[in-house]
C-alpha cells in the first residue's frame, strides 16, 4: 500500500487534492482512499489530508503516520510543522516552492526532496497562487504512481468549463517542469 500525506493551509485545497489523486488513482484501477484531518477548522491554519492507494482493497481507516509520500502545497509551513516526521526511510517529499531543493534538508540521505515553483505556474495559468491541481502534474511525474492523464480527467470531473480547462493545463505544465 502506498501512503501520501498532504500539508497546506486551510482554504489551499489539500483536502480537494488528496479526493483528486485517489480518484485518478482509482480511474487508473486502483483502489483508493483519501480523507481530510483538521484541528482549529479556519483558513490559513495548518491542515493535513491523506491518500492510500492499493491494488487491493484497503480496509485500513487511520491517519497516516508513516508516509511514502508527503506533498506540501505551502513551504511557510516547514517553521511550525514537521513535514518529514514519520517519513519512510525511501520516502519522498513535493514541495510547492519557489528555492531549490537543496534548501529543503532531508533527515535521511535515503528520502528524497523535491521542489517545484506551482506558484508561478499557478499563477500564470489560473491567475492565483493556488497549487492543489498543479502540485498532483509533479506528483505523477516524479513518482509514476498515477498516469497524468488519469490526474486531468479527475480535474476534468471535479471542475468544469474554463476553470477545469485551466487547471488541467497547470497539471501539465507541473508535470513536464518537474
Amino acid at each position: 500500500m502506498i501512503e501520501v500525506r498532504f500539508h497546506g493551509r486551510g482554504g489551499q485545497g489539500a483536502v480537494t487534492s488528496a479526493e483528486l489523486l485517489a480518484a485518478a488513482a482509482f480511474s487508473a484501477g486502483k483502489e483508493a482512499q483519501a480523507f481530510p484531518f483538521f484541528g482549529v477548522e479556519r483558513r490559513g491554519a495548518p491542515i493535513q489530508a491523506f491518500c492510500r492507494i492499493d491494488g487491493k482493497r484497503i480496509r485500513l481507516h487511520q491517519n497516516v503516520y508513516e508516509p511514502d509520500y508527503v506533498i506540501v502545497l505551502d513551504d511557510s509551513l516547514f517553521g511550525s510543522v514537521n513535514v518529514f516526521e514519520g517519513l519512510k526511510d525511501a520516502g519522498t517529499v513535493v514541495i510547492a516552492s519557489k528555492k531549490p531543493a537543496s534548501e529543503f534538508k532531508a533527515p535521511k540521505p535515503t528520502q528524497k526532496v523535491f521542489a517545484v515553483d506551482a506558484y508561478e505556474i499557478a499563477r500564470g495559468i489560473l491567475g492565483k497562487p493556488i497549487v492543489n491541481t498543479a502540485m498532483l502534474g509533479a506528483f505523477a511525474k516524479i513518482t509514476g504512481l498515477v498516469p497524468i492523464g488519469k490526474v486531468k480527467e479527475a480535474v476534468a470531473e471535479r471542475f468544469s468549463g474554463a476553470l477545469a480547462e485551466k487547471n488541467a493545463q497547470a497539471v501539465q505544465k507541473c508535470y513536464d517542469s518537474a
